[in-house]
């Protein structure tokens, strides 16, 4: 069977994010065989810049904009029928209509990738979606979904038939992170980073008062790499807490491989996450990893790290899980190596190019 030509993807935006990312690095390594066409339904188009600009992408504005749920189908439907693609592409619960107008237009192939859910629905799903993801995802539908976590999900909540529901996890040019970090220099000063979009979900004032704590027994500096809505609201926490002195917060990061190797140790705070590209970063760099227990965390990270992932919203547990390892230099270089093997062994990014190169072509 020939591979697929045209995909067409969806998205609810195609800004920054690990589910944009993901579909950037295997559009990239796919390379000249597929050509693209990315409708993102708010109009934002950051990660384009990921991608290739030798291969065939567009970006047409998404119809239907202000019009009811009726004639947003209509126009969707519309769309997909003069588009013509191979393959439809739906990302997300935020795309859901999409995956319905693809039906209603006789798409013959379609996937819809689920990447996770915001803190809203993190301790469970809300009953409605989940009835509209079982009526809409079912049959000929195929859904990804890249973690244990919302596999189970949708197994048990959404009801999918598992000869439907692809696992996926996330890769990740792993060699680029690795060399990036070789020649990571030792610091005077102890230095805690992060690597994340600043949202609430992300949970990253919980981050500052246990680098807080940490800075109360040690010294210390915290990076804070990205960009997003929080970003005032958490300059002004560092500031309550006395911390601004210690804090960086850098601003969005366009090579971001280049800042891993300013990190002794990688923190996340997350209270909701699935497969974290963060996490699989700076597992690739290296280093050690102090996280909460969101999603598939506590089964990525090398068993050497295990004993510090802590509860989801345990302030205390992740400080103490940041101070263990800000007083081990020994510990922390070989957990770091550790975690670089096993991102190499099972997260590189060719085996997920691999797999999604499979859905396309069955």
């Amino acid at each position: 069977m020939p591979l697929t030509r045209h995909l067409l993807h969806v998205f609810p935006a195609f800004e920054l994010g690990g589910a944009q990312v993901r579909t950037a690095a295997w559009i990239n390594a796919l390379g000249p065989s597929f050509r693209h066409t990315i409708v993102s339904i708010n109009g934002r188009l950051e990660c384009r810049d990921r991608i290739d600009p030798a291969l065939d992408v567009a970006y047409p504005r998404a119809p239907g904009t202000g019009l009811s749920l009726p004639g947003r189908l209509r126009a969707y439907r519309r769309f997909i029928r003069d588009t013509a693609p191979d393959v439809l592409l739906t990302n997300n619960w935020g795309s859901i209509e999409w995956t319905l107008a693809g039906r209603l237009a006789g798409a013959s192939r379609m996937l819809h990738v689920e990447s996770g859910f915001g803190s809203d629905e993190a301790a469970g799903d809300f009953r409605r979606r989940a009835l509209i993801r079982r009526k809409v995802l079912s049959g000929r539908v195929r859904t990804v979904v890249p973690s244990r976590t919302l596999q189970t999900r949708a197994l048990e909540s959404w009801g999918l038939d598992p000869e439907h529901l692809h696992l996926v996890p996330d890769g990740i040019p792993t060699a680029k992170f690795a060399a990036a970090s070789r020649d990571r220099a030792a610091r005077p000063v102890l230095t805690v980073g992060t690597v994340a979009v600043l949202r609430e979900e992300k949970r990253l004032d919980l981050l500052l008062d246990a680098f807080a704590a940490l800075r109360a027994v040690m010294p210390a500096r915290l990076i804070v790499a990205g960009d997003g809505p929080e970003r005032a609201r958490l300059e002004a926490h560092a500031d309550a807490r006395g911390l601004r002195g210690d804090v960086e917060f850098t601003g969005m990061i366009r090579d971001v491989e280049s800042v891993y190797p300013r990190f002794d140790i990688f923190a996340l705070s997350s209270s909701t996450e699935q497969i974290p590209n963060t996490v699989l970063e700076a597992m690739a760099a290296g280093l050690p990893v102090a996280a909460t227990a969101a999603g598939d965390v506590p089964v990525m990270v090398a068993p050497e790290n295990a004993p510090f992932i802590v509860p989801l919203g345990d302030l205390g547990a992740l400080a103490m899980a940041l101070e263990r390892l800000g007083r081990a230099p020994v510990l922390r270089q070989s957990i770091g190596l550790a975690n670089q093997r096993r991102s190499q062994e099972v997260y590189d990014v060719a085996a997920m190019v691999e797999a999604y190169r499979l859905l396309l072509k069955g």
